[in-house]
């Protein structure tokens, strides 16, 4: 363990593995799209229809070295992927280490293939992703989209169910607690615990695996599991402000709870209430 953390060098060793690492992410995340086309469960990759891909994400988590064991990533009651990562030698009581968590939903809308198939005269599928790069209209899926990067971004892009929604930020939780791991000793893990999630049932139940973890799990959880910070993976973006914004909410929308304290009253009445 060193004993002060060079905050630039890490940034560039950061910046250096996930530039190295591209490859990877981009060959998870197409077999996580892949996955759903599955004889075995046409839902497969729907809202609780997630176990076939969960289990892939499980099995690449521990064999790309994203834990440190085995048994550090696993599916809770709610059937929603979790792992962590810290380091254990830092010199923080795990009470007094700041919790970062981080989240993404695993599951997708209904595919419609045959209106891809159709819709792009066969060159787009919504699982095996681009399929002939010659025969795709850009100007019918610029049209349809609304937008798209220009052509000489193409190499870096991942066609798909889930590729943007949400799959893709699940790829990144895995893909930076390996790197978290890989820098442990550069002081990336000091003084904090990441935890991850990978939630299902997102687009049947909006919030529903989060939901569990608020009111089932974090109530009578220790301060190690309480978040300090919570990144959510939803893709974010303008085409015009540019695709790498952060925002409060997501769709023009907050979920929040409100407490009133005083006196009800009918519309008709409106001095009657407090």
């Amino acid at each position: 363990m060193t004993t002060t953390i060079d905050h630039g060098l890490l940034d560039r060793k950061v910046a250096e593995l996930a530039e190295r690492y591209r490859p990877l992410a981009v060959q998870i995340l197409r077999e996580a799209i892949r996955l759903p086309d599955d004889d075995t469960d046409p839902a497969g990759g729907l809202s609780n229809h997630e176990g076939a891909r969960l289990r892939f994400l499980r099995d690449t988590i521990i064999d790309i070295g994203a834990v440190d064991h085995a048994d550090d990533v696993a599916i809770d009651a709610f059937g929603n992927l979790v792992w962590c990562v810290a380091d254990a030698y830092d010199g923080v009581a795990p009470e007094h280490k700041k919790v970062i968590h981080l989240d993404g939903h695993s599951d997708t809308v209904q595919a419609l293939r045959p209106q891809w198939l159709e819709k792009f005269a066969g060159a787009l599928d919504p699982y095996d992703g681009l399929v002939d790069g010659a025969r795709l209209d850009h100007a019918a899926l610029r049209a349809e989209l609304g937008h798209l990067p220009p052509d000489d971004e193409w190499q870096h892009l991942v066609f798909g169910r889930g590729s943007a929604d949400q799959l893709a930020g699940v790829v990144a939780e895995i893909l930076a607690t390996k790197i978290l791991l890989e820098l442990r000793d550069d002081g990336a893990l000091r003084g904090c615990i990441v935890r991850a999630v990978a939630t299902v049932a997102e687009e049947d139940n909006d919030g529903g695996g989060p939901r569990y973890l608020t009111a089932e799990v974090f109530p009578t959880a220790t301060p190690d599991h309480i978040p300090d910070v919570v990144i959510l993976t939803e893709g974010t973006g303008d085409a015009r402000k540019g695709a790498l914004g952060i925002y409060r909410g997501q769709r023009g929308r907050m979920q929040i709870e409100v407490t009133v304290t005083g006196r009800s009253c009918h519309g008709s009445m409106p001095a009657m209430g407090l």
